[in-house]
């Protein structure tokens, strides 16, 4: 079905930030990877994709803005809408897309030699978004706040983005992505490089967004995932077969009440 409705008009309706998968499957080549995968990740929510590795969760990941394509030889079936837009409709341009859907990286990948400052600024360039410039340092401060940077920052927003520790380089990312006012944004365990102190930091920023942004988190960490979640996917890919959910419900049921054995055993140590 063509979407002609433009994603800013989307935006207006009550659940313009939900992000929902329909029976995606994934392949390399002729290898699947997933197979029809449905999940509603709600607006203003934080969803974490949990499973052991090699289990298609930062595949899944990518299909949900349109990165997996970019790989040569993959392929993908099913839908993944915004609100009611399917972000894979050929009406819809790839830095559009990317423009509401952003993602933080496992490792922090700043501009190394760009400033800190432009580093913020540098989304705006990549999706074509206009802010005119008496607007731009209110802008810098205010991602930077919200990706609780601003103050260990805001005397040196010249100097070189690559000068940060990895806990800084990775919110001065997640500031980065905030600068295009992303509807949704995804994040490929983007703590598993980093120390408990920074961890906690990038775990209260998350707290700290999801009344403006939908969240969709991969984490191999359990305690990480039942702090930062509303909700949780079990993933599992078993004997060779593509990965797809085993269960997925809020966090608490996930996780104290599970439906299948499956579940417990991942979410209590048992295997993965």
């Amino acid at each position: 079905m063509t979407i002609t409705q433009p994603f800013d008009a989307v935006e207006a309706e009550n659940d313009a930030a939900t992000l929902e998968a329909r029976a995606v499957s994934a392949w390399f080549g002729d290898h699947k990877v997933l197979d029809r995968v449905s999940l509603t990740m709600p607006a203003q929510s934080v969803t974490a994709l949990i499973g052991p590795s090699g289990c298609g969760k930062s595949t899944f990941l990518r299909t949900l803005n349109r990165m997996h394509e970019l790989i040569p030889g993959a392929s993908l079936a099913g839908e993944v809408l915004l609100g009611e837009v399917d972000i894979y409709d050929s009406v819809w341009k790839l830095t559009e897309v990317r423009r509401h859907i952003g993602m933080v990286f496992q490792k922090p990948n700043p501009f190394p030699a760009m400033s800190i400052y432009d580093n913020v600024t540098a989304g705006l360039k990549l999706t074509g978004t206009k802010v005119r410039r008496d607007e731009r340092d209110d802008l810098v401060q205010e991602c930077l706040t919200r990706a609780g940077l601003w103050r260990e920052v805001r005397d040196r927003l010249r100097q070189p983005g690559g000068a940060l520790s990895g806990g800084q380089q990775q919110r001065l990312c997640i500031a980065r992505s905030l600068a295009v006012r992303p509807t949704v944004l995804l994040m490929d365990e983007p703590c598993s490089a980093l120390d408990p102190t920074s961890t906690r930091r990038i775990e209260e920023t998350i707290a700290d967004l999801t009344s403006e942004v939908t969240i969709v988190i991969v984490t191999h960490n359990m305690q990480q995932a039942q702090r930062v979640s509303d909700q949780c996917a079990f993933f599992l890919a078993e004997e060779g077969t593509p990965g797809a959910i085993v269960e997925h419900g809020d966090t608490s049921q996930v996780f104290d009440s599970p439906v299948d054995s499956r579940t417990a055993d991942y979410v209590h140590g048992r295997f993965g």
